[in-house]
């Protein structure tokens, strides 16, 4: 099959997704998925909670699940929701992308909107690699991400020791000699389970919202991203230790600052790890609790269901998104 736009599948940008949130005080859902029950488990979720969708597909996804099946999988997605009784706009996204050529192969296999992570770059590099992206993607109605400020953590490849805060003085620079659509920012939310190192009876550090506030006024009505905002839900910490895991010191960001920035610019929030661990909870406490099981379906049908519960509750009671598609 040759190039194929978004628009054949059904899917959405984001240009219309972010006005209304933006509008709305509310932040739209990025979920990851790597294969087909977490992306039947988002669908459900987000057509059941009547929630606009991005669906966030990384490099490492991408070779995971096949690029030419993923296609299919969110054409599939597109006619699950429809099929569902839902009108739900659904966006496609490609998550940290790294390089221009990996953009174009995403774009002209059908995503609706792509990232292009430039922050390892110096300034001027992050801007020129940024801009040639925004140009391509912009000829075929495709939306970008940049993004500015390093975030630490490790997400797939992308993998960084130290977290840089965005600099709010850049940020009128980057977006105007760029004309990205959106940019994702460093605020104090970070990749992975193990976003903080804390000691017993440590809680996480707060958000930068002072910096957040910083760059709303600099870029007033701009739509600004949060990656690495995972709550790494303690549940399901616990329920992973419980039955022979070992995830000690897991933390994330709280709920209650995640709700507090999508009331503000941030109209995307991207969400991999508490999905992750949802569905590895489940399948822990199934294996524990029925050893001789061995029918995938036996234990993935489960771990799609606590999936489902999952993102509603993001949707609802976090992200504000529920009701707005």
């Amino acid at each position: 099959m040759g190039d194929v736009s978004y628009k054949d599948l059904g899917l959405s940008n984001t240009k219309e997704m972010f006005k209304k949130a933006m509008d709305g005080g509310y932040a739209i859902p990025a979920y990851n998925f790597n294969n087909m029950e977490q992306l039947q488990a988002i669908i459900i979720g987000c057509t059941e909670s009547k929630s606009p969708l991005i669906l966030q597909v990384s490099s490492g996804a991408r070779k995971y699940a096949n690029q030419t099946l993923l296609r299919y999988m969110a054409m599939g997605a597109v006619e699950m929701m429809k099929d569902m009784g839902g009108s739900i706009p659904i966006a496609l996204h490609l998550d940290h992308g790294d390089t221009f050529e990996l953009c174009k192969s995403c774009i002209d296999s059908g995503f609706s909107s792509v990232m292009i992570d430039g922050s390892h770059h110096p300034f001027d590099k992050n801007i020129e690699l940024t801009k040639q992206v925004v140009e391509y993607a912009h000829s075929k109605d495709v939306t970008v991400e940049g993004e500015l400020g390093v975030l630490a953590g490790i997400e797939d490849d992308v993998s960084s020791e130290v977290s840089h805060y965005t600099k709010p003085e850049e940020v009128e620079e980057f977006v105007n000699k760029t004309g990205v659509d959106s940019l994702a920012i460093s605020i104090g939310t970070s990749h992975g389970a193990y976003k903080f190192k804390l000691s017993d009876g440590e809680s996480p550090p707060p958000l930068r919202f002072d910096i957040l506030e910083d760059i709303e006024k600099r870029i007033a009505g701009f739509p600004i991203v949060l990656h690495g905002a995972s709550s790494v839900i303690p549940e399901y910490i616990e329920t992973i230790n419980k039955f022979g895991g070992k995830m000690d010191n897991a933390v994330g960001i709280s709920e209650d600052q995640l709700r507090k920035a999508a009331r503000s610019a941030v109209c995307k929030i991207n969400i991999d790890s508490d999905g992750r661990l949802a569905v590895t909870a489940t399948i822990r406490k199934v294996f524990a609790d029925k050893p001789g099981e061995f029918d995938p379906r036996k234990y993935l049908g489960p771990a799609r269901e606590e999936l489902v519960k999952m993102i509603k509750n993001k949707n609802e009671n976090v992200l504000g998104s529920a009701g707005k598609a």
